[in-house]
């Protein structure tokens, strides 16, 4: 199953020697038009957020960014990305069988070279064979990822995946589509079982399973650590010492919050029960809000004036 080179830095729009800085700023930027729940044609939206989010997965990770980087424009050549953990071309093998998935949210080039799951489960690394004697063996389990946004994991949802499974002893090709259900408040690393959908069974033995690995897709605004999220929130150096009002997103729509005076750089807040859903219990996590105090990047005649006053001031206060 051939699969095509994705270009990730075109996908964001950065140069091949971008900086991390400027590859989450282009990121950010980009999210926040394409998003699914802001984005006017929902239609195109939804295929580029993917799109950004699979480049972001890829480029904000330094190992992953190296490994690509290796491969260069020299992809498709057969020793190309050794030492990459690769699997079928365009998806995954077990037994006997080729695979690979539409709906996931990941490319086939995503799958084939920088899938976070293991490729195989149970005994996939063995041969395919019939086992002596006509006893019967169950299939295979297989393992890959399923991009979800944080709203599907506020909510729950049901994804349509369709599966093609290629047998490579009788060249035969066969797909399925079947629904996979996104558990309310499913964590990042969480895995999602499909049962029934691995490699064929010999024997009349059961096929094996699928198990999807969540990937929380990347937000413009949020992320998330188990069901707690975080918002970084630029603040002036006098709001940090004054204190100061701000609204600050959240998936339930705009808080109004207090800064208080004398915050530090990287001091967090903390908004109770605004995360994720903790399963069907009821509760949620947490809502951090980090602060990040920044300083202008040009600043007027008049407004150096007024800080050099500051500094004296505070040189004078510390000299008595």
């Amino acid at each position: 199953m051939a699969v095509d080179f994705k270009d990730y830095y075109q996908s964001l729009g950065v140069s091949e020697d971008a900086s991390a800085a400027d590859i989450k700023k282009a990121f950010r930027k980009l999210a926040r038009k394409y998003h699914p729940d802001v984005a006017k044609d929902k239609s195109t939206a939804e295929a580029k957020f993917k799109e950004i989010n699979e480049a972001y997965e890829v480029l904000s990770d330094p190992e992953k960014r190296q490994k690509y980087d290796t491969l260069g424009a020299d992809w498709d050549n057969p020793n190309a990305g050794q030492g990459f953990s690769q699997g079928a071309a365009g998806g995954f093998q077990a037994g006997g069988e080729d695979f690979s998935f539409s709906g996931t949210g990941f490319s086939d080039f995503f799958e084939q070279y920088f899938s976070s799951g293991s490729r195989y489960g149970g005994s996939a690394y063995e041969s395919y064979s019939a086992p002596r004697g006509g006893g019967a063996r169950r299939g295979h389990d297989i393992e890959g990822d399923i991009l979800v946004t944080l709203e599907e994991s506020m909510q729950g949802a049901v994804r349509s995946i369709s599966m093609q499974t290629a047998n490579r002893q009788t060249g035969k090709t066969e797909t399925t589509t079947f629904q996979v259900r996104i558990p309310l408040g499913v964590k990042d690393g969480q895995r999602i079982r499909v049962p029934g959908h691995g490699s064929s069974g010999t024997g009349g033995a059961p096929d094996g399973d699928l198990y999807l690995r969540v990937r929380h897709a990347a937000h413009p605004e949020f992320t998330s650590n188990q069901s707690d999220l975080y918002h970084e929130l630029d603040i002036a150096p006098w709001e940090a010492v004054l204190g100061s009002k701000h609204e600050v997103p959240s998936l339930d729509g705009p808080i109004k919050i207090r800064i208080p005076e004398g915050a530090e750089n990287g001091q967090q807040m903390r908004i109770r029960q605004r995360g994720l859903p903790i399963g069907k219990s009821g509760e949620r996590g947490d809502l951090y809000i980090v602060l990040n105090i920044t300083t202008p990047d040009e600043i007027t005649t008049e407004q150096r004036k007024l800080w050099e006053q500051l500094r004296d001031s505070d040189a004078s206060t510390n000299s008595n």
